[in-house]
């Protein structure tokens, strides 16, 4: 029996298909990101939390006999462990030195007398070049003061509105982070079918699939582990030397070092350089000293012996990828977006850069695919 030839759909009835297929997944995404933008911050955290388990949760599974489910909820309940209890801490901790700090600039504020630590005259060195500032471009000391004083408030202020927020504002409110907690049980659980699915969606070559996915991973990681923890050390660091010589409100400026790390100018020196100057300005001269050295020897060098160490093996991610998009994404997607922004402009970089590889291989063939003919004739 003959099989009847295939019905050929007219011109007209494909671009209705088409455009009414176009139409309902626009109305869908819209409605799924109504659905999903309440909850956005704790829905990222949990996807990059399971993305990072991942690998632990391969091998603990296995340690398990395959028991998923099991190793799933071992990995939830241990970061609610690991992370509730030190951010709690380390949110207390930060509100109250943000609170003293501040309290500390608007005393001296208050009182700006000729030995105040603002004073940046007893400092020999820096003496000179305000004479020249005043004698250029007629700006004393006092106005340099002044300007010192109001931008110290206002970033302080800025800080203690943050407060207690300014860790556990990573997820919002405990109810977002229950809701992160929950998501993230099954993010670690399914992740893998999960990918796997999304991968088949993807309409690209299989190699091309493989390759994108795995630069992907590489660059999350680096972002981590290099990137990341670079800066949690780094500003680990400006904090204890804080500590070490009694320098107010240390863990407020750790945490500024490490954010101020990932810039690729100035980074950490934006923190322990101005606090060398104070401690000068005040006759701390050993402390001012042993800062310097820390500073410049220590804490600059992280950032050229760790950060190739954590990275290596792992995708580098060029240093404007890295600052537009801590900027960019910090202010778009909040602490989610320091890792999200980068990783976003490199998804997107890799993109191009597989589009243009298809192309120069689409065009090399086409070449070869002319050149056949003629040479066999």
């Amino acid at each position: 029996m003959t099989q009847p030839p295939p019905r050929i759909v007219p011109a007209g009835d494909r671009f209705y298909a088409r455009t009414f297929a176009l139409a309902t997944c626009l109305v869908l995404g819209l409605a799924l990101f109504e659905i999903v933008q309440p909850f956005l911050g704790p829905l990222l955290w949990a996807i990059f939390i399971a993305f990072l388990l991942f690998p632990l949760h391969v091998r603990l599974a296995a340690r398990l006999r395959g028991r998923s489910q099991l190793s799933a909820a071992l990995l939830t309940v241990l970061t609610f462990v690991v992370i509730i209890g030190p951010l709690t801490a380390l949110s207390a901790a930060f509100a109250a030195q943000v609170g003293d700090l501040l309290q500390i600039v608007q005393t001296t504020v208050a009182d700006q007398t000729q030995g105040n630590v603002l004073n940046l005259a007893n400092v020999p060195w820096v003496r000179d070049r305000l004479a020249w500032l005043n004698d250029t471009l007629d700006v004393d000391l006092a106005q340099i003061q002044g300007w010192i004083a109001q931008g110290s408030r206002e970033t302080l202020q800025s800080l203690a509105s943050l407060g207690g927020r300014a860790f556990m504002g990573a997820v919002g409110t405990v109810v977002g982070f229950v809701m992160m907690e929950f998501m993230l049980f099954f993010f670690v659980r399914d992740g893998a079918e999960m990918i796997g699915t999304l991968r088949e969606l993807i309409p690209m070559a299989e190699a091309h699939k493989a390759k994108l996915f795995d630069h992907l991973a590489a660059v999350t990681r680096a972002m981590v582990y290099g990137t990341g923890l670079t800066a949690l050390i780094q500003g680990g660091l400006v904090g204890i030397a804080f500590l070490i010589i009694n320098f107010p409100s240390p863990l407020v400026f750790a945490v500024i070092a490490a954010l101020l790390s990932l810039l690729p100018v100035g980074g950490t020196a934006l923190v322990w350089g101005p606090a060398v100057l104070v401690l000068a300005a005040q006759g701390r001269w050993g402390a001012a000293i042993f800062l310097l050295i820390w500073g410049a020897l220590l804490v600059s060098l992280v950032d050229n012996v760790v950060r190739p160490l954590l990275v290596s093996g792992r995708a580098n991610v060029g240093t404007l990828t890295v600052f537009i998009g801590v900027l960019g994404g910090l202010a778009g997607f909040g602490a989610i977006g320091l890792f999200l922004g980068p990783v976003v402009l490199a998804l997107i970089i890799a993109l191009i850069r597989f589009r243009l590889e298809m192309r120069r291989t689409e065009k090399a063939m086409a070449l070869s695919a002319e050149s056949s003919p003629q040479s066999s004739s």
